[in-house]
């Protein structure tokens, strides 16, 4: 049964939503760094599913480290390569370094809770461990900066 109040927000242009909490998450990188949702908590996090084989990936690269560096006082950038094998990704960081903290799928359980359908893919949580925005595909430094205003970055 519809009451006035449902009807009244039904209609309504804007709708405003609280921001989906996100499950809880865990990992290390691959200098041995473990983290939690709880311990990124208070800084938002650029979340980049990768895959080294992926064109659109490099593409990316450079405005992903951009982002890493310019806002590495308030933003945690964590780079999931997604089911390749250490001396795969190792291989290719030698190759083409990066900056963000380095995550393997092996090593988390993110693919889990994002379950990214297509690379790259990006998930943005703000401070307080809230979804505030995800991007399927390369966006480059436009996308990204539009993603990151949505979690206040």
């Amino acid at each position: 049964m519809i009451n006035r109040r449902s009807l009244l927000l039904a209609m309504s242009p804007v709708l405003v939503l609280p921001a989906p909490g996100v499950p809880d998450f865990r990992g290390k990188t691959l200098d041995g760094t473990v983290f939690t949702k709880t311990s990124l908590k208070g800084r938002a996090v650029l979340i980049q599913f990768w895959a080294t084989w992926c064109g659109y990936c490099r593409r990316d690269q450079p405005a992903v480290e951009e982002v890493a560096e310019r806002y590495r006082d308030k933003l945690v950038v964590l780079a999931v390569s997604v089911r390749e094998e250490r001396a795969t990704v190792l291989s290719y960081l030698q190759r083409s370094p990066r900056k963000s903290r380095i995550v393997l799928t092996r090593d988390t359980n993110l693919v889990d809770v994002f379950e990214p359908r297509g690379f790259p893919y990006y998930a943005l949580l703000d401070a307080a461990g809230r979804l505030a925005g995800e991007q399927p595909g390369a966006g480059g430094r436009e996308g990204l900066r539009e993603l990151l205003a949505r979690g206040g970055v």
